[in-house]
């Protein structure tokens, strides 16, 4: 069906042309799918109806289409050569919101890969998206946050969405009432902190944006949580924010969280754990709150992301006595024993570390008893 359709692309008749594309835009969020559009020659005839932009429904249909084609990189590739990226930055302002959902969405795939965000920045593509971040729209929201965050992982393109007021835009939509736009906005946050010149200034000079982003730990969504984590873990790593989002109670919400079996919020929960470490008692404070034995859980984990996070958190943690004592009780040293001898250097340490840590404690107590 899919060669059919790819087929009456380039037919003369648009509402045929709409209809193909719309079932396209419908069946692409399947990898075999897209796969299919590409390997019959679909790509270049979406990218050539993009400038036909006088029949709204065409356009509606076509950037859907090619929105969900550009979720396989291969296709991406392709796009690019077929230049859609720069036509799909024209198509970001006047357009009809149903159309602007699609082009932002595909250029967030597109995004993804490094040489387009250079493309859209030339293209003068960057104030367009920003600008957007004001709408109301719940998809478009979703899908500019998307684009706009990962335009933000280049350095150049970060200067310009801070020039534009972009990253206090993206905080404030930390306030939308939908938790899909609240977790798009952190995530995007993310590389915005990452890549600003001086991110710790940044991120204090958003009045209440600390107290925001510490509450938004009380939300249901596990989504929510995770990408809420993801943007503590960035913004602890300057020491000023963390003392103040220590003092609005980020330690005992992070282990009220700690009981998840969400391995995607395991993973950025441990992270965020591991960095609020590096400040006062805090430390200690996560052991109080009973932090640390659903932390050892989080080892017997399928996920190595999740290893590695951890087994820094646990590192962390063990710098205090009472909380190698709980770590010992859970039976860490089994499990951190056969991460010792991980490829990954950065797990294999953070596990040796701990070990030495907990094993010290011992020799001390032992030494202490019998002199």
């Amino acid at each position: 069906m899919i060669e059919n359709l790819v087929k009456n692309l380039s037919g003369e008749n648009e509402e045929l042309q709409m209809h193909c594309a719309s079932a396209i835009f419908k069946c692409a969020e399947d990898e075999e799918t897209r796969d299919l559009v590409r390997h019959h020659g679909g790509l270049q005839p979406l990218a050539t109806l993009l400038s036909n932009s006088e029949n709204k429904e065409l356009l509606a249909a076509v950037t859907g289409a090619i929105w969900k084609c550009a979720i396989s990189r291969e296709n991406v590739t392709k796009f690019r050569e077929y230049r859609a990226i720069e036509t799909l930055v024209v198509l970001l302002t006047d357009q009809p919101e149903e159309v602007l959902v699609n082009v932002v969405g595909a250029l967030g795939e597109c995004c993804q890969e490094p040489a387009n965000r250079a493309i859209i920045r030339k293209c003068g593509g960057i104030p367009p998206l920003v600008n957007l971040l004001t709408g109301t729209n719940k998809a478009l929201l979703v899908n500019v946050t998307k684009a706009v965050g990962a335009c933000a992982t280049e350095p150049e393109n970060m200067m310009i969405i801070d020039r534009l007021d972009g990253v206090r835009l993206l905080w404030s939509l930390l306030k939308n009432p939908h938790p899909d736009v609240q977790a798009s906005a952190a995530w995007a946050i993310c590389p915005c902190i990452e890549n600003a010149k001086d991110a710790g200034e940044m991120v204090r000079s958003f009045v209440g944006g600390l107290e925001l982003i510490v509450n938004l730990l009380k939300s249901e969504n596990k989504e929510v949580l995770a990408s809420v984590c993801a943007a503590i873990t960035n913004i602890a790593k300057d020491e000023e924010n963390l003392a103040v989002i220590t003092d609005h109670g980020v330690v005992p919400l992070l282990s009220k969280l700690a009981n998840t079996s969400n391995d995607k919020l395991r993973h950025h929960l441990a992270e965020a754990i591991s960095r609020c470490c590096m400040w006062g008692s805090n430390r200690i404070a996560f052991g109080e709150t009973k932090a640390v034995a659903p932390l050892v859980r989080y080892l017997k984990s399928n996920d190595t992301s999740v290893h590695r996070a951890t087994a820094q958190a646990l590192y962390q943690l063990s710098e205090d006595p009472n909380n190698c004592i709980t770590m010992h009780e859970n039976g860490v040293v089994k499990l951190l024993l056969g991460m010792v001898g991980s490829t990954d250097e950065t797990l294999q340490e953070a596990a040796a570390g701990c070990i030495a840590n907990i094993r010290r404690l011992a020799l001390a107590t032992e030494k202490a008893k019998y002199g």
